[in-house]
């Protein structure tokens, strides 16, 4: 089983953005050295809490930073952003670290209704456009616009000599059947999702169709929301910043960051978050190294997943790294 890392660059309480952004490259290298095959970074826009805005900035330090783990995007939210500058960066990315370089893309706004409006006037007017937005993006990537076309005598340069990857990230029946009509690999959202993940992968598989520079066959990665520690009880209890803080953000609440488990604990639930965080452990994988590995291997088979990309959030960086060396001690070892 391969596995990939998903980071959404948390700040913790203790913690400014400088501090959470170190700690994040500090992932990436634990993360290379535990043998993980990617490392991709999620990008957000003024969400208190969570300090990445611009991965690229970011995976061009971790990228300097690191020698064999692939590294990108998770994902570049492209109704923001023209197709051709998009491709600029990431082919820059690739020539500086050439095979190593995925581009995640996705539609959803990350962040609230201001942020869009003040990141792009037409938001909601790109995401219908992003197939079309795609099929542009993929064209400066094989550099192979159609020759009658105005832009065909552009390049997204630098050119490298191995391309970037382009995944599509998303949730839903009309991602999955957008990555497969395109021959794009695809990353379900688990840790994100209501919907029936196992049948909208099956549906990706039924869509894809090669295209002529892309991969031989549908690939698939398969997002999870991981806790690991040493025992169980260890696990529940680390796990619990993470729940209490999305509780907090559920309420507008939680701008000072992930709370320490100590914060966590005296957090008091309502009955509605008591049921609440009950849902939210469900859809998590949280305990003891055998228990993860069975439980990661079983949503491995039921998704008939090619990796697990896991997102780990604690409140100290050691309880994350330690976490993520646990698992791939029982699985890639």
């Amino acid at each position: 089983m391969r596995l990939g890392i998903l980071d959404q660059s948390p700040i913790s309480t203790n913690q400014n953005a400088q501090a959470a952004l170190a700690a994040s490259a500090k992932l990436a290298q634990a993360g290379e050295k535990f043998g993980y095959t990617r490392y991709w970074l999620a990008e957000h826009h003024d969400l208190p809490g969570l300090a990445c805005s611009a991965p690229e900035v970011m995976l061009s330090y971790i990228g300097a930073n690191t020698s064999t783990i692939r590294i990108g995007a998770g994902a570049v939210l492209l109704p923001y952003y023209k197709p051709y500058k998009v491709a600029e960066v990431y082919n820059m990315l690739a020539t500086l670290f050439p095979d190593r370089v995925d581009i995640g893309i996705g539609r959803a706004p990350g962040g609230s209704a201001e942020a869009s409006n003040a990141l792009s006037e037409n938001f909601l007017k790109q995401v219908w456009a992003m197939p079309e937005n795609i099929k542009e993006l993929l064209q400066f990537l094989d550099d192979e616009y159609p020759a009658a076309h105005e832009q065909a005598a552009l390049s997204a340069a630098p050119v490298p000599a191995v391309s970037p990857v382009p995944w599509l990230l998303g949730t839903s029946k009309k991602s999955a059947a957008l990555a497969g009509s395109l021959g794009l690999s695809y990353t379900f959202g688990h840790f994100m999702s209501e919907n029936d993940g196992p049948e909208i992968v099956q549906q990706y598989k039924l869509a894809f169709k090669k295209r002529k520079n892309g991969e031989s066959k549908a690939e698939v990665i398969v997002a999870v929301s991981v806790i690991c520690a040493e025992t169980t009880e260890q696990a529940e209890a680390i796990a619990l910043s993470s729940l209490i803080w999305s509780l907090q953000r559920a309420k507008g609440q939680g701008e000072k960051g992930v709370p320490s488990i100590e914060e966590a604990k005296n957090y008091e639930l309502t009955e509605e978050e008591t049921e609440k965080l009950t849902s939210m452990k469900e859809k998590m994988i949280i305990g003891n190294p055998q228990e993860v590995k069975n439980k990661l291997r079983k949503v491995s088979e039921t998704y008939g997943a090619d990796e697990m990309m896991i997102v780990t959030i604690t409140y100290d960086i050691a309880d994350k790294i330690q976490s993520y060396r646990l698992i791939a001690e029982e699985l890639l070892s």
